[in-house]
């Protein structure tokens, strides 16, 4: 193998969208995805990679600086793609804490077993830290999140985050170690745990449930396709400049309700409803404490250096989303139920 890439939270949403990408784009590269197996982490999303000869999976959390420092000692990775994190705001309004120690701590820890093993000698080296818009704050009615806008985080999740981003450029100005960062705006696509908005909504409306939209739903953001989040991540890997910061974004800002509507709309035409008959289902709830009003991305630096654009428009993204919910119900079954956590257990006994 030409490389060793090790790629954390590569069980998760994102991450295993990366992991498949890397596996299938370069067989000479030695892909080792990294996860606690969490809640989110999730080895059936892998299912058609599992046995690649490029692909190998260690079940390792990032709070435990010993099994990062076995694993670095085993693998010698040439380049770490840190996506393992906690996420979900909500969470971190209840939970703060857990977001604390594997947002911060967990990303000091690999940082820290980087820097060990890389011992100084970064040539072909590489540390690539994921992180999220949410670390810039909030916008008003204009305006647009670029790699220079301040950090301004509102919850605890962003927060966390901004304290992560701060430590990775840290480790960069003090010991010189080999990073890029990249924020990237909201991410939907197959895979998605359902406790986000657009798979929550997708699954309630298969199951006739209420659609909880928060406030007035006024609130805007600006969405991604998941799968072009990856391929940024892929370029930006191997073409941004250590040192640099990378913002990510679609493009698309949506209000929240006129995004459910759009999703109500889609989905009656594929499950054959009469017009209007899943917007029924829209209820709205209390605000979350900090919510921040507006997210907008400015991607045109990665546009402009590495050549990337979005490849599919928000309709046609959601469009696949959906029927790939659709067609995967079995998954969906198994995540909301929780029988996806007896799958490593199923899968790694037999090895």
């Amino acid at each position: 193998m030409s490389k060793t890439i090790v790629i954390t939270g590569g069980a998760g949403f994102i991450g295993s969208h990366v992991v498949r990408l890397f596996v299938n784009r370069y067989p000479e590269y030695r892909i080792v995805n990294l996860d606690a197996l969490t809640y989110a982490g999730n080895l059936e999303n892998l299912r058609d990679i599992e046995n690649a000869p490029n692909y190998s999976f260690e079940k390792v959390n990032i709070l435990a600086p010993e099994a990062l420092d076995k694993l670095f000692a085993t693998w010698q990775p040439d380049g770490v793609i840190h996506l393992a994190a906690e996420s979900h705001v909500d969470r971190s309004i209840l939970s703060p804490l857990d977001f604390v120690y594997t947002n911060v701590i967990g990303t000091v820890n690999l940082l820290n077993a980087a820097k060990t093993h890389w011992k100084g000698n970064f040539e072909g080296k590489r540390f690539y830290h994921v992180s999220t818009d949410e670390v810039y704050g909030a916008l008003g009615d204009t305006g647009f999140f670029t790699e220079q806008t301040k950090y301004d985080p509102h919850s605890p999740y962003s927060a966390s985050k901004a304290a992560s981003d701060h430590f990775v450029r840290a480790y960069h100005d003090t010991y010189g170690l080999p990073v890029v960062v990249s924020n990237c705006s909201n991410n939907y696509g197959p895979n998605h745990f359902p406790e986000k908005l657009i798979p929550l909504f997708i699954n309630n409306i298969i199951q006739r449930k209420p659609l909880p939209v928060y406030g007035d739903g006024l609130y805007t953001r600006d969405w991604l396709y998941v799968k072009d989040h990856a391929a940024a991540i892929d370029l930006i890997f191997h073409q941004g400049k250590n040192g640099d910061t990378y913002n990510i974004g679609g493009f698309n800002e949506w209000k929240n309700i006129d995004l459910v509507k759009l999703l109500c709309r889609l989905m009656d035409t594929k499950l054959g409803n009469e017009a209007g008959t899943s917007e029924e289902l829209i209820t709205y709830v209390k605000d979350r404490p900090g919510h921040d009003r507006r997210y907008a991305i400015d991607a045109s630096k990665i546009n402009q250096e590495l050549g990337w654009k979005p490849s599919v428009t928000f309709e046609e993204g959601l469009s696949l989303t959906i029927d790939w919910y659709m067609d995967n119900k079995e998954w969906l079954q198994h995540v909301t139920s929780g029988d996806y956590m007896n799958y490593y257990d199923l899968q790694y006994s037999k090895r």
